[in-house]
């Protein structure tokens, strides 16, 4: 069992943001200390939403508390999502270094929710700018997908090939990129390692619910802090949030106790050496 620092948004309907992370990570065994930037009715989405936004200085302030409780001693593993303003990029970059004050080894991964396809860009551009520039240089990891990628490497990145090469150039040692096209019927999702990239493919599927990214990038941490390898790890939380899909209604939120019972018994996917 791990011990993980959580920050992203909360919604009180659906499965985004902390909605996912808390819930796979303590299906794993890890406990979760969940700060939210953002509290929500339910995903933006869906056009009618109503919340606010949680203070940078109020969540430094609940830092605050839980260093001076000796809590941040144990944490294993910080996990950044949904960061809306500059401010809550400076925050969680703090976190991040008063964890690793207390155990320099603590891991940190950074999942960079800035946007998607066909979209674009739904943070601020300067929060935006921030994450790239003061926060992705702290992780050992990145979870972006392909409109991310993109956007944090000012380059194009239109197959599983080029998405390799433009990870490469982040200021990040590993990169999990995911929701790569790679024909209009399939996705893949790369990892790009120091001295190898692997990748896992499936089939596209329309009206998947939102939260696949916060489910994926919580998954792939918890089983990296269960002593998985990378390619492991890409291999069954590929495969654990394949099957939450196929046991979620189409064009609804992901079902995500449901599919507990599936995704605990899924067998990882084949994996490619690129």
């Amino acid at each position: 069992m791990a011990r993980v620092l959580a920050l992203s948004s909360h919604v009180a309907h659906g499965s985004v943001g902390l909605a996912a992370i808390v819930p796979a990570l303590q299906w794993l065994g890890h406990e979760v200390t969940a700060l939210p930037t953002v509290i929500l009715s339910n995903h933006p989405g869906y056009g009618r939403f109503s919340g606010e936004q949680v203070s940078p200085a109020g969540i430094d302030m609940m830092i605050d508390s839980l260093e001076a409780s000796g809590w941040l001693d144990d944490i294993d593993a910080v996990l950044t999502g949904y960061l809306p303003s500059p401010g809550h990029v400076a925050t969680a970059s703090s976190a991040v270094q008063r964890v690793r004050s207390a155990n320099p080894d603590a891991l940190f991964y950074c999942d960079p929710v800035l946007g998607d396809d066909p979209r674009g860009l739904y943070i601020d551009a300067s929060a935006a700018a921030a994450l790239r520039d003061e926060l992705l240089p702290l992780a050992d990891l990145a979870v972006p997908n392909r409109f991310e990628l993109a956007w944090l490497s000012g380059e194009s990145v239109d197959s599983l090939e080029h998405a390799v090469d433009v990870a490469r150039k982040l200021p990040v040692p590993v990169t999990l990129a995911t929701s790569l096209a790679i024909t209009s019927s399939s996705l893949g999702t790369v990892l790009i390692e120091e001295d190898r990239s692997t990748a896992c493919t499936v089939t596209w599927r329309e009206g998947v619910g939102h939260g696949t990214g916060d489910l994926m990038s919580a998954l792939f941490l918890g089983h990296t802090l269960k002593g998985l390898s990378g390619a492991e790890a890409l291999a069954l939380t590929v495969a654990q949030v394949e099957a939450t899909i196929l046991e979620s209604p189409r064009g609804a939120e992901l079902s995500l106790a449901a599919a507990a019972a599936k995704w605990s018994r899924a067998d990882p996917l084949s994996i490619e050496v690129l």
